[in-house]
């Protein structure tokens, strides 16, 4: 048997805040998914990143409850430098709060890291040059 990642699922809880900050940065998710409880974007390559409402989770789980601390980052890759400059720009201008300002990290990347609606890091980056 061959495991394999499928789907990367996010618990939110406002998907229309979550959705609108993953259109940002160039996720392909309809407008009118903004008030499902379940979403899904297939990722080139085929994984899936879904989004379930933490009210579809506790459908099925009535004892969910958030967890704390920052296990699981997702990391967007830039096409250069100066694309992690302004989407960091763009996604802290538009309020959503920054946890890193753009650095030359030691490994040879530009980075960033902003949070989306739930508190989930989400990292910024590209190769320098």
């Amino acid at each position: 048997m061959t495991v394999r990642l499928g789907v990367i699922e996010l618990v939110v809880a406002d998907m229309a805040a979550s959705l609108a900050f993953y259109r940002r940065l160039g996720l392909d998710v309809p407008v009118d998914a903004d008030g499902e409880p379940h979403v899904e974007a297939v990722l080139p390559g085929g994984l899936k990143l879904s989004w379930d409402t933490e009210a579809l989770v506790r459908s099925f789980d009535p004892d969910y409850r958030r967890g704390t601390g920052h296990g699981i980052s997702l990391a967007f890759a830039a096409d250069s430098p100066a694309e992690v400059d302004s989407w960091y720009e763009e996604l802290t201008a538009a309020g959503y709060d920054s946890y890193r300002e753009p650095w030359d990290a030691f490994w040879g990347m530009r980075y960033a890291v902003v949070r989306d609606p739930d508190g989930n890091n989400v990292d910024l980056y590209a190769v320098s040059s």
